[in-house]
């Protein structure tokens, strides 16, 4: 998912419906209100954000995302129509990690967009789903900007199933992966813990999905 903030409707239009033919689910947005509401909701893959907006100028969208730990390593791609040196230089200190000044070509833009989404991937050690965010490094969870406090095996079990979206998980291979195949305990430990893990995560518990007769998956 792309979210572009910009406030020219045609150039919102134009850009949305390009990602979109090129196979990239995008959404536009005119106002950063709107844009900090979506992002609440569900994080992006990457964000293309101009610098001239209404309410607060682009820059100052730029240095919130990067102080946000939800937000801190997410791919930014500045649009704008100013094409100084001192401008890109600015927007790239801000941390940005790319810059295109309009007019741009829309196979320009995609491909930007594509070789910016592989260098962030294969560094990347975060893992998102919708509001939900896990750091295993800084060990961190997060649903929306809200810190969760979780025990080992909470954390362990929701990394294991954030790294593997899509994936279905049994309570033998939780089991197996999580407590480790030397365990010997009941496999009903496992629904208490995705229990507990589903009500400390709040609203974003519904993410944790029972597939019936097989085991629990997210994504």
């Amino acid at each position: 998912m792309i979210y572009l903030l910009e406030d020219d409707e045609s150039i919102r239009k134009f850009v949305t419906y390009a990602l979109k033919q090129s196979g990239i689910e995008a959404a536009g947005f005119s106002l950063p209100s709107e844009f900090y509401s979506a992002m609440e909701k569900k994080q992006p893959d990457l964000v293309l954000l101009d610098i001239m907006l209404p309410e607060e100028d682009g820059l100052t969208v730029l240095k919130k995302l990067r102080l946000n730990p939800v937000t801190k390593n997410l791919p930014i791609i500045m649009l704008t129509a100013k094409s100084s040196e001192y401008d890109k230089v600015l927007g790239l200190d801000s941390g940005a990690d790319d810059y295109i000044a309009k007019p741009f070509g829309t196979m320009e833009l995609i491909s930007r967009i594509k070789a910016l989404l592989r260098r962030t991937s294969a560094v990347s050690d975060e893992y998102r789903f919708e509001n939900l965010y896990i750091n295993p490094q800084k060990h961190i969870v997060l649903v929306g900007s809200q810190p969760i406090e979780l025990t080992f095996k909470e954390f362990e079990i929701l990394l294991l199933m954030m790294k593997n979206q899509g994936t279905v998980f049994s309570r033998n291979t939780l089991l197996e992966q999580v407590w480790g195949y030397n365990y010997d305990g009941e496999s009903r430990t496992v629904d208490v813990h995705i229990k507990t893990l589903r009500t400390k995560l709040g609203t974003a518990g519904e993410l944790v999905k029972t597939v019936r007769g097989l085991g629990y998956k997210i994504g």
